[in-house]
């Protein structure tokens, strides 16, 4: 893979991540336990939703051949997206909303701060003006978490046997792939291994706060970056691309 394509495919990767997971939490739209999460959950939803814009205005641009940020959220097929298995797990509950939240949240400010300093002008311009929505976005799901996990009796049982369905998911965000190792030394890919011991530091420090048993095994679900998806999210693309295969040309 040459620098250029992985470049769009590392822009791609980043934009179908939040636009991804910004739809999974739309989806909570007028469901949340209380008015003040519904506000909530929808904010944290449009912040991603516009990172989202951003970088696929970017990939447009990368892409060339008159591609636009329509034509990469909402013309690319399943096997086309990029983003981690993590983000495409359905709402089962309010205490799945929260733990992959939590668990996104903690390596997504990692990476974000530390792509502050990528060598690409547009990445790091784009990582700073994101960093202070996902300092938000982190201090909320972790406080919830911890909420949840130390509360009632329920809460915990909820929180524990979402933890015990997504722990599987969450190695995927901290391994690099050949377009990470091909833009790494140029200094505009983020270091993944570095990031790996920070993060489930971080997790765990929260876990242990919410009294929930992190999982005896290592996390192994991976597939995400290459296009290889769960069945949860072709379910989200056909919802969230109807409008524009229905009426092509609709604009954002």
């Amino acid at each position: 893979m040459d620098q250029a394509a992985a470049l769009l495919d590392y822009v791609l990767r980043l934009a179908d991540t939040n636009l991804v997971l910004g739809q999974r939490l739309a989806e909570c739209c007028g469901h949340a336990p209380e008015l003040e999460l519904d506000i909530a959950l929808t904010n944290i939803s449009l912040d991603l939703m516009g990172q989202a814009r951003s970088l696929y205005q970017y990939a447009a641009e990368l892409k060339g051949e008159g591609c636009t940020e329509d034509d990469l959220a909402y013309l690319r097929t399943e096997r086309e997206f990029r983003n981690p298995l993590l983000v495409e797990y359905p709402n089962e509950d309010f205490a799945y909303t929260i733990l992959r939240q939590f668990l996104f949240d903690a390596y997504n400010q990692l990476f974000y701060q530390a792509l502050q300093n990528s060598s690409d002008a547009r990445l790091a311009e784009i990582a700073r003006k994101s960093i202070k929505e996902i300092r938000y976005h982190l201090r909320f799901s972790a406080e919830w978490c911890i909420r949840l996990g130390d509360g009632t009796e329920l809460s915990r049982q909820k929180m524990q046997t979402a933890l015990d369905d997504l722990w599987d998911y969450t190695a995927e965000l901290c391994t690099p792939n050949a377009t990470d190792q091909t833009l790494l030394s140029s200094g505009i890919a983020v270091d993944l291994e570095q990031l790996k011991a920070p993060y489930f530091e971080r997790v765990e420090e929260i876990l242990t706060k919410a009294t929930l048993e992190k999982p005896n095994y290592e996390p192994f679900q991976q597939g995400g970056k290459e296009g290889s998806h769960t069945e949860f999210l072709g379910h989200l693309l056909a919802e969230l691309q109807v409008l524009q295969r229905t009426y092509p040309g609709a604009e954002w």
